[in-house]
C-alpha cells in the first residue's frame, strides 16, 4: 500500500488526475471503474483540463461505473448516469458505446448484473478501480456486512447512506432504497486501486480501513490485502492515520 497525503483538497485532486492521466499515457484503451460522489469532483475537473489542453486522450479508454441507482429513470437529475454525463462524459472525447453503466430500469436486475459483470470479463477485467470512501467504510455501494466474495449485485442502501442522500433528493422518502453496485470480489480483482478520500468526516472510516481489523463491518478494509492499492487523502481525512 502507498498512502500519499496532501494538505488540501485541490492538491489531493491535482494528484489522482495526474496518477490517472499516467495510467492513460502508458495504457491508451485503458480500463477504469470510476466513482460518483462529492470527493471525484475536482478529479473529473481536472481531468477535464487536462484534456482541453490537449494532455489527455480519452477515445480508447473504457470506463465502467462502480454503481447506479435502481428505480430512476436515467435522465433523473440524480441518477449516476446523469452525475457522470454532466462532470465528465459530455467534457471529454470518451467513446459513448465505451461507457458502461449499470441500468437504473433492467427488467430484471439480477440479470443486469450478470450482464454487468460479463461485461468486466469481456474487457478483460478492470486495469484501475478509482474508489470514494463511505463514512461508514462502504466502497461503491458495498455497505457493511457485504460479503468480501460479492461479485456485481443488487445492494440495499443503508439507513445512513440514505439519510446523508435525503437533502440531495429533497426528502428522505425519494432517496432509492437499492442499487445496482460492482461487489467486493469484482472490485479487488482490478489490477490497480486508487482509493479517495477527502474531508474530516472521512477520518474515522480511512484510519479502520487502512489500519483497523479486516472485517466486512468496514468493507473498505478488504483494501488492505490488495497487492497494489494507493490511497490519495487529504490532511483532514488523514488526520488519525
Amino acid at each position: 500500500m502507498r498512502l500519499i497525503v496532501f494538505e488540501n483538497y485541490q492538491k489531493m485532486s491535482q494528484a489522482a488526475a495526474r496518477f490517472i492521466s499516467q495510467k492513460i499515457l502508458s495504457k491508451p484503451n485503458l480500463v477504469i471503474a470510476l466513482p460518483t460522489g462529492n470527493t471525484p469532483l475536482g478529479l473529473y475537473r481536472e481531468l477535464v483540463r487536462m484534456f482541453k489542453e490537449g494532455l489527455l486522450d480519452f477515445s480508447q479508454v473504457i470506463v465502467f461505473n462502480l454503481d447506479e441507482y435502481l428505480g430512476l429513470p436515467p435522465q433523473h437529475p440524480h441518477s449516476f448516469r446523469s452525475y457522470m454525463q454532466k462532470y465528465f462524459w459530455s467534457h471529454v472525447n470518451l467513446r459513448l458505446e465505451f461507457c458502461y453503466i449499470p441500468s437504473s430500469l433492467p427488467e430484471d436486475p439480477e440479470v443486469e448484473c450478470s450482464r454487468y459483470e460479463e461485461l468486466i470479463s469481456k474487457h478483460d477485467g478492470l486495469d484501475l478501480a478509482v474508489l470514494g470512501l463511505g463514512e461508514n467504510g462502504h466502497i461503491a455501494f458495498n455497505e457493511p456486512g457485504t460479503p468480501f466474495e460479492s461479485l456485481t449485485h443488487v445492494a440495499r442502501l443503508s439507513p445512513e447512506t440514505r439519510a446523508r442522500e435525503a437533502g440531495t433528493f429533497g426528502g428522505l422518502d425519494k432517496v432509492p432504497t437499492h442499487a445496482i453496485t460492482m461487489g467486493i470480489k469484482t472490485i479487488m480483482h482490478a489490477r490497480e486501486i486508487l482509493l479517495l478520500a477527502s474531508g474530516e468526516e472521512k477520518a474515522l472510516a480511512l484510519s479502520r480501513s487502512l489500519k483497523g481489523p479486516i472485517t466486512p463491518d468496514t468493507p473498505a478494509s478488504v483494501l488492505q490485502l490488495h497487492p497494489n492499492l494507493t490511497v490519495i487523502a487529504d490532511s483532514s481525512a488523514a488526520k488519525q492515520l
